[in-house]
């Protein structure tokens, strides 16, 4: 089978080129693949928005995975134009050459800041921001395609991590090494679901084999096992053994002052990210599972082998980025962290 993954050289599309080594990929991405990273696949660079790069790369694919996404660090503009633009150039390249199969993957973003727990796939949806605005346009499209008669599987992951894996996380990893104090909004005590890259490799492999009719739906994806944000760090504090523990910080005061620093761009959270930290945060997986898809990590088994990871690497890290694959500058909270 021929795989094209659009976002080829980012953190998901680098698991997703190994997770299908088995068949013939060809990666597509704004960036450049290293050759030591192709790992058998082969690499065209170029914009998922250029129609004419996505006919050629298409040509003769049996499945499309569009995991290109302009990311929330992005400016506002080009993150709607990538993310919807882009999706809609996907869509219509593939239907003109015929791909049988097509997966999108958007984000448990799309349910933007809910007021009830679990969220299904049939929950509305209501973006904040502009990457969540977009990935809700983005999904508005994949129905439209849908309706012309598309097989479209969508997956809807909640924030993934594992080996690779810096961004956000490469601060809390640091800090936690330097032994920090780590903040949280709240008192830390609300559920918090993430989900380890193995299993959306997994749950991606299975819908690309499933009959298509089976696969042509909406899927969360998100770990089974994950208990409080005081439980789950908590574990990764043990494990790391450098002395971190939590600092608790009211919600309101919290909130306010990095929706000032996000205002100012003096701070790499954005306002789902801290909208949603104090609050219960978890998907039900049943549609997913009840295809045959389990997960295998808990949040706190994907935190310790993911740190595990940065302690090994930290070294050769390059320099900071807007990619998941990079670390992020601390911006503001580089002082902060003076203080913890």
């Amino acid at each position: 089978m021929k795989v094209v993954l659009t976002g080829g050289a980012g953190f998901l599309g680098f698991h997703l080129s190994r997770g299908l080594a088995e068949h013939d990929r060809l990666l597509l991405d704004l960036e450049t693949v290293a050759g030591d990273e192709l790992a058998g696949a082969a690499a065209i660079r170029g914009d998922v928005r250029d129609r004419e790069l996505l006919r050629r790369a298409f040509d003769g694919a049996d499945a499309v995975v569009h995991a290109a996404a302009a990311l929330p660090l992005w400016k506002p503009a080009e993150i709607r134009s990538v993310n919807t633009d882009g999706t809609r150039a996907v869509l219509d390249a593939a239907q003109e050459l015929g791909v049988p199969r097509l997966l999108h993957v958007s984000s448990t973003a799309v349910y933007g800041i809910p007021d009830h727990h679990p969220l299904d796939e049939d929950d509305a949806m209501h973006g904040v921001g502009p990457y969540g605005e977009s990935k809700v346009a983005a999904e508005r499209l994949v129905e439209e395609a849908r309706q012309r008669g598309q097989a479209v599987a969508v997956v809807r992951p909640k924030t993934f991590l594992g080996p690779e894996r810096l961004g956000v996380f490469q601060i809390l990893f640091e800090w936690v090494r330097q032994g920090r104090r780590i903040p949280v909004i709240g008192g830390g005590r609300n559920r918090y679901q993430l989900l380890d890259v193995e299993d959306l490799v997994a749950a991606v492999r299975l819908l690309l084999e499933l009959p298509a009719g089976q696969a042509n739906a909406t899927f969360n994806v998100g770990a089974g096992d994950f208990g409080s944000v005081e439980e789950d760090l908590g574990a990764l504090f043990e494990h790391a053994g450098s002395g971190s523990r939590l600092l608790r910080t009211p919600a309101w005061l919290a909130k306010g002052s990095l929706s000032a620093l996000e205002a100012l761009r003096l701070s790499p959270l954005y306002k789902w990210v801290y909208g949603t930290a104090d609050q219960d945060s978890w998907v039900e997986t049943g549609r997913l599972r009840a295809l045959g898809w389990e997960p295998r990590w808990s949040n706190a088994g994907t935190l310790i082998r993911t740190y595990d990871w940065y302690l090994a690497n930290r070294a050769g890290l390059s320099q900071a980025g807007v990619g998941h694959r990079t670390p992020w500058r601390e911006g503001a909270l580089a002082i902060l962290r003076r203080f913890l």
